[in-house]
């Protein structure tokens, strides 16, 4: 049911736009604002309800109240048995938290790591990846960075680094490198060190209850509940001053921050339904960039998308949540070099060129999941994702590395050691690479094709 009442059309809000000219101003609008939506939703699923003393945010665990400004921390490294996340990665430790910087600058502490790779990624509401603390920019010794929102003026305080946020919300998102579960007590103590608190002279504390304007469930559909969501989020988060002329434009379709509370008509619901529709099909259907030998890269984003509005809507809808690639490449497969679908019960090897195995600054690592389910899957020898960390793994004598991937134990003893179990089923991979070198970051580097073996 819409939340929102439809009343008959009136010609002064469409301002004498026909059917034809209301579509496509919707879908532009829609286009812009998704990403609002889909960091409104993720709020909901990943904001805390109980904070660290135990308290629900509201009366209960159904209530739509989160704690913001907390942590959210992974304990264990994700394997089969975790069904949430979607294409999880098995080489790191998670800290999420939801910053709201309506009530003052907050402070994050961060201990030292002088032998491990981290990074907390900041996204804004319009999920931009627009800073990190971490290993590859802040460096490896403890800190304390002061966070403020766009409208905050004042003096930071000696000894912190200011990081200027563009909306009031941010989303963290973080990554501790875990050698293996006997490293695991380690990088939860870490975890345990990370701080959030507010700038002196702040009257608000931490952790903060701040509603949540969706349920975890809902998905871009009705009109008048996307509507409600994106003009109270345009409210609450102003777009950036050069695109303030694009977005005044969309109050024709009922969108903008001076919508809020109004209804759409008809002709406004009819042309932002069939938007919604037609777009959300497009996006998630959206081949990414394609990089030979089966390979494509699905994000391509550093600091911000800046106006490419249909990318920034793409990875909204299918890869929210991913860091910009001077930080984190995702590179992606679910066809072998000859364009035939990946499947577990056929045998791959690809193959890394004496010197040319993936240039990084941190670490890198293949992963296979489920195509079906976008989930590990559980396989006999207890490896769920290789790389340049995994002990064991034989070269080749003119120092090449084979890495074989298929659901049956390779025959050949190299590709024993060097083999990625696979679903015995359709699959994808995932290599990520994090702190990608120039030549990833150029385009130079060349994939090795993922080569199907003679039954």
């Amino acid at each position: 049911m819409s939340s929102i009442p439809l009343r008959e059309p009136a010609a002064t809000r469409a301002d004498c736009l026909d059917h034809a000219d209301l579509f496509e101003l919707a879908r532009e609008a829609v286009q812009f604002t998704l990403p609002l939506y889909e960091m409104a939703r993720m709020f909901s699923a990943t904001c805390p309800r109980i904070d660290a003393a135990g308290r629900f945010a509201g009366a209960s665990p159904e209530s739509p109240q989160r704690w913001a400004n907390a942590w959210l921390h992974s304990r264990e490294l994700l394997g089969p048995q975790h069904r949430r996340v979607v294409t999880p990665n098995n080489d790191t430790l998670y800290s999420s938290a939801w910053l709201d910087l309506r009530g003052g600058p907050l402070v994050i502490r961060v201990p030292a790591m002088p032998a491990r790779y981290y990074v907390l990624g900041l996204l804004d509401m319009y999920t931009n990846p627009f800073g990190y603390i971490g290993s590859r920019t802040t460096g490896s010794e403890a800190g304390a960075f002061f966070l403020h929102g766009p409208a905050w003026r004042g003096e930071v305080p000696a000894g912190m680094r200011a990081l200027a946020c563009p909306t009031d919300t941010v989303w963290l998102i973080g990554r501790i490198l875990v050698d293996g579960e006997a490293d695991l007590a380690a990088a939860i103590a870490l975890q345990d060190r990370f701080e959030i608190e507010r700038a002196a002279g702040s009257p608000e504390q931490v952790p903060t209850r701040v509603p949540a304007g969706l349920q975890p469930q809902e998905r871009p559909g009705d009109a008048a509940r996307f509507a409600e969501v994106v003009n109270r989020a345009l409210a609450d988060h102003p777009p950036p001053r050069e695109a303030l002329a694009h977005v005044a434009r969309f109050r024709a379709c009922g969108i903008g921050a001076d919508c809020v509370g109004e209804a759409l008509d008809a002709a406004q619901a009819d042309a932002l339904t069939r938007a919604i529709a037609q777009l959300t099909r497009e996006l998630t259907g959206a081949p990414p960039q394609a990089l030979g030998g089966g390979w494509a890269l699905p994000v391509d984003v550093r600091e911000t998308f800046g106006n490419d509005y249909h990318e920034r809507a793409q990875v909204a809808l299918s890869y929210i949540g991913a860091l910009g690639v001077e930080e984190a490449m995702y590179i992606t497969a679910d066809c072998d070099a000859e364009g035939a679908p990946l499947d577990g019960n056929a045998a791959y090897v690809l193959r890394f060129a004496p010197g040319q195995a993936p240039q990084v600054g941190a670490f890198w690592s293949l992963t296979a999941y489920a195509r079906a389910t976008c989930m590990l899957a559980e396989n006999a020898i207890g490896r769920y994702s290789l790389g340049d960390r995994t002990h064991g793994l034989r070269l080749d004598d003119d120092g090449g590395l084979r890495i074989a991937v298929s659901a049956r134990e390779p025959v050949d003893p190299v590709l024993r050691c060097n083999w990625l179990p696979a679903p015995a089923e359709r699959f994808y991979l995932a290599l990520r690479l994090y702190v990608p070198e120039e030549a990833h970051l150029a385009g130079r580097y060349v994939y090795p094709p993922i080569e199907r073996q003679p039954d």
